[in-house]
């Protein structure tokens, strides 16, 4: 028989007491438990809470006292987010919770990201807010596996409307605590970024090769959210190595695309984990494309993929400036850099022949790599393109050298 799953259900009870409350009628009424936590500053719950908002406030290494001396809602929250994750990842390592959901406005959204962040990967979190899906959340905020339902018509008060949403949620929730298959360390992970097939290739001939040498491979979507899942995990420490190919992100940041944070490309190297690096698509910027081209991006080549995202070509100047900041990134790095640098070409649109080729922008990109290259991180340039079989065998011949000399941790 499947064990109770107890879920944490998290909010300012002193506002939306009814609806916290309601969600938990729902998780009990599906056979799971509760364990409330009260995020409130000034008012109090209808009945105690299992912690209590001076609890939260203490986690956070501050007191409800010190968050209304404070006299601004904005900082008394920070400090409540800094507590409400401080405690549920202190009551998830206890093993009292296996998931969580947190209920909120704009206030609680805040909070909601806070306290989602600090629990690791595979643990469910739900969040229902009156603000989901906004783009008031920077990626960087954003939990690499969080789920997210909007709050209709429930900014105040329970009605129809929204208990539609939050018995969904609470219904999510236990599903996902009862029915998660969390992420073992049976072998040893690589992180691994790339795109689709369509323009980089190189995971098609190297994710079967790594997992023959006895390691998993995860391979992160470098659009945006998937950089910033593999930036989550890599900060955990969670990789043996990464092989980031497709670190156009970095490009976005810079240039007003769909950026993973400013964070991108240090974490590896801050978590000391061996790092594998190429420039895949580090010409390129994303933009929505059903937006149109942004006002920055204008007047120069572009391709869609289709209807939801589009790039934009880089010109020479912009390139000899990523090129600069990635080097300087890896520049920190704690541990083993390789960077791989294919002087034939960084994504498959820019072949020759190809709709995005810029050979002047090339070579202008791997000149500024040749000079900024930093000096604890190995340059090995290639008269190849990065979908090319050379690429790879390079990579494992690395690979292969990083794991016999021991860089490469063989085991979990």
């Amino acid at each position: 028989m499947t064990a109770v799953k107890t879920i944490l259900v998290a909010g300012t009870y002193d506002t939306k007491d009814d609806e916290l409350h309601y969600l938990a009628e729902v998780i009990h009424g599906q056979g799971g438990r509760v364990l409330s936590m009260d995020v409130s500053v000034l008012g109090d719950p209808s009945r105690p809470t299992d912690v209590s908002k001076h609890q939260v406030a203490e986690a956070g290494g501050s007191s409800i006292e010190a968050a209304i001396a404070s006299g601004d809602e904005n900082t008394a929250m920070q400090i409540m987010g800094a507590g409400a994750a401080a405690k549920a990842l202190e009551l998830y390592r206890a093993g009292q919770i296996h998931g969580v959901i947190v209920l909120g406005g704009t206030m609680g959204t805040d909070l909601a990201l806070d306290l989602c962040q600090a629990l690791p990967v595979g643990v469910p979190k739900y969040v229902v807010s009156t603000v989901a899906f906004s783009p008031l959340m920077p990626p960087e905020r954003i939990p690499a596996d969080v789920q997210m339902i909007l709050w209709s018509g429930g900014l105040y008060g329970l009605n129809s409307i929204c208990k539609a949403a939050l018995s969904q949620a609470a219904g999510a929730v236990l599903g996902a605590a009862r029915a998660v298959e969390a992420p073992r360390r049976e072998r040893p992970l690589i992180g691994m970024t790339s795109f689709g097939k369509t323009v980089l290739r190189y995971m098609v001939t190297l994710k079967p090769a790594l997992e023959a040498r006895g390691f998993e491979v995860a391979v992160f979507h470098a659009t945006g959210m998937g950089g910033r899942a593999f930036e989550s995990l890599a900060g955990e420490g969670a990789f043996a190595a990464v092989m980031d190919f497709a670190p156009q992100e970095v490009s976005n940041h810079l240039f007003g695309g769909l950026s993973a944070g400013a964070d991108r490309l240090t974490n590896a190297g801050r978590a000391e984990t061996p790092q594998l690096v190429a420039p895949g698509c580090y010409d390129l910027v994303d933009f929505v494309g059903w937006q149109g081209v942004p006002v920055q991006l204008q007047g120069r080549p572009t391709h869609a993929h289709n209807r939801l995202l589009s790039s934009a070509v880089l010109e020479s100047e912009e390139r000899r400036t990523v090129a600069q900041t990635i080097c300087e990134k890896l520049s920190q790095a704690r541990a083993p850099v390789a960077v791989i640098l294919p002087n034939q070409g960084c994504n498959e649109w820019d072949r020759p022949g190809g709709d995005l080729h810029d050979a002047q922008g090339l070579a202008a990109f791997c000149e500024a790599m040749r000079r900024a290259c930093p000096q604890n991180a190995e340059l090995t340039e290639l008269d190849c393109h990065i979908n090319d079989a050379a690429f790879c065998d390079k990579v494992l011949e690395i690979f292969d050298s990083w794991t016999a000399s021991g860089v490469i941790k063989t085991t979990v």
